[in-house]
C-alpha cells in the first residue's frame, strides 16, 4: 500500500514537471530548449504572426541604420517604411525560411514540422526583440541622426556619444546571443545539436544563393560572349 502511494507521489510529481510553464521573456536566455519544448508543447501558434512583424520591423531599422538612410529620407519616412515594409518582410521571412529549414532539415533527419520551425524562428529571437528596444530611446533622443553619417548633435555631447555607444555594444551582444538561442531553438524541434542545427539553416540559405551565384555567372559569361 505504502508503495503504491509512493509511486503516485513519483507520478504526480513528473507530471508536474512537464506541465511546468517557463516565461519565454525570461527563460529563453539561458534555457532556451527547455523554452522552447514548453512553447511546442501548450503554444506552438501563439503570437507567431506578431513576434513575425515586430522581428521584421526590427530588421529594418537595423537596414536603416546600416545603410545611413537618414542621409536621403526624413525621420518619419524611415519608420513608416520600417512598419509596413518590415511587417509584411518579417512574415513572409518566417515563412518562407520555415519552409526551406523543414527542406533542408528534412535531408539530414529533421523531425520538426513547418509550424515548430516558425515557432523555434520567432521565439529564438527573444534576446535580440528585447535589446532592439533601445531603438526607442535612441530615436527619441537622436530623431534622424540615428540613421544619418552625419551626427552633429550626438558628436556634440559626451553623454549622447556614450549612450549611443553603450546601446550599441548592448544590441550587439545581444544579437550575437539571439544567433546561440536561435540555434538552440531550431535545435530543440528538429532533434538537433545547435551545432546541426546551424549547418540546417546554412543548407536552407544555400538554396537561395546556389540559384541566384548560377544567374550571376550565366549572364556574365553570355555578356563575355555577345
Amino acid at each position: 500500500m505504502n508503495n503504491e502511494i509512493q509511486n503516485n507521489n513519483l507520478e504526480v510529481i513528473g507530471e508536474g514537471k512537464q506541465e511546468k510553464q517557463w516565461n519565454p521573456w525570461l527563460s529563453m536566455w539561458t534555457k532556451p530548449r527547455e523554452t522552447m519544448r514548453d512553447i511546442i508543447n501548450n503554444r506552438p501558434k501563439k503570437y507567431i504572426h506578431i513576434l513575425a512583424v515586430i522581428y521584421g520591423i526590427f530588421s529594418s531599422l537595423d537596414k536603416a541604420y546600416l545603410k545611413n538612410m537618414g542621409d536621403e529620407l526624413n525621420l518619419w519616412s524611415i519608420l513608416l517604411i520600417a512598419v509596413l515594409g518590415g511587417s509584411i518582410g518579417g512574415i513572409l521571412y518566417v515563412y518562407i525560411n520555415a519552409s526551406l529549414i523543414k527542406l533542408t532539415g528534412g535531408w539530414i533527419g529533421g523531425k520538426g514540422s513547418a509550424e515548430e520551425i516558425r515557432a523555434a524562428i520567432v521565439w529564438g529571437s527573444v534576446p535580440y526583440f528585447l535589446v532592439s528596444l533601445l531603438w526607442i530611446p535612441e530615436i527619441i533622443l537622436f530623431g534622424e541622426e540615428t540613421f544619418s553619417s552625419s551626427t552633429p548633435i550626438i558628436d556634440s555631447s559626451f553623454f549622447l556619444a556614450s549612450f549611443m555607444g553603450i546601446a550599441g555594444l548592448i544590441e550587439f551582444i545581444g544579437s550575437m546571443w539571439a544567433i546561440i538561442v536561435g540555434l538552440k531553438c531550431l535545435g530543440e524541434v528538429q532533434g538537433f545539436s545547435a551545432w546541426k542545427a546551424l549547418g540546417n539553416q546554412v543548407l536552407a540559405g544555400l538554396i537561395i544563393i546556389v540559384p541566384i551565384i548560377f544567374i550571376v555567372i550565366v549572364f556574365a559569361v553570355g555578356a563575355a560572349i555577345f
